[in-house]
């Protein structure tokens, strides 16, 4: 396939840009600063911007599918308005391309942990992360709206963390995935990451928001 990846250099794209080159699949990444990414093959970097909607369009045209793995930065003081942002414009850009299929990754505060409770809205959720989650809940909520777009959401478990790729992963829709015993469901980066390219190769949640966990 030839992939169109945002937020390449991040936490969650890095691995999932090292997953698609393994697989053998074309990917251009858009990046504000290309020159923080190396030569390999099979990849092209542009600059554009994701917060700009026609160098999105510009950019993803021609490919086969668009996967954002945008975030702002966890420290950002306007993280939630350049996170809803960039994801109009993503959405916007993928849409004056011609483009169908866009894959997002969120963040696990949307998750439900009991009927009509979402994890973001419990008091134990940190402070830190708090304007992200809801900014991600929310570009959730717009991507529902969608019905000209093959989108699928993918919502990490609570522990997304540093680890071994082994390939292996269980699936939920929009409820917390129970972990073991005491402990959180968790997920390695790098399962997320195969998680998410066998979604693009093999479509099971289209216009819909799934979570992954190991």
């Amino acid at each position: 396939m030839q992939v169109a990846l945002i937020g390449a250099t991040g936490f969650v794209g890095s691995p999932v840009l090292v997953e698609l080159l393994s697989r053998g699949h074309q990917v251009t990444v858009l990046a504000r600063n290309p020159a923080k990414l190396p030569a390999q093959p099979n990849l092209t970097v542009v600059a554009a911007d994701a917060l700009d909607a026609a160098q999105v369009a510009q950019a993803v045209a021609g490919h086969d599918a668009v996967v954002s793995a945008y975030n702002p930065g966890w420290t950002e003081p306007k993280i939630y308005d350049l996170f809803l942002q960039a994801s109009a414009a993503i959405v916007d850009g993928v849409k004056r391309a011609g483009l169908k299929r866009l894959l997002v990754v969120g963040g696990a505060g949307s998750l439900f942990v009991a009927p009509g409770v979402q994890l973001v809205d419990t008091p134990p959720f940190p402070a830190e992360y708090k304007q992200g989650a809801l900014a991600a809940r929310e570009a959730l909520n717009q991507l529902k709206l969608e019905t000209s777009l093959d989108w699928s959401f993918v919502s990490p478990p609570i522990g997304l963390a540093p680890g071994a790729r082994t390939g292996q992963y269980r699936t939920g829709l929009d409820d917390l995935l129970p972990g073991v015993g005491e402990a959180p469901a968790g997920i390695s980066v790098a399962d997320l990451a195969v998680a998410i390219v066998d979604e693009l190769e093999t479509p099971r949640h289209l216009q819909k928001r799934f979570t992954v966990a190991s």
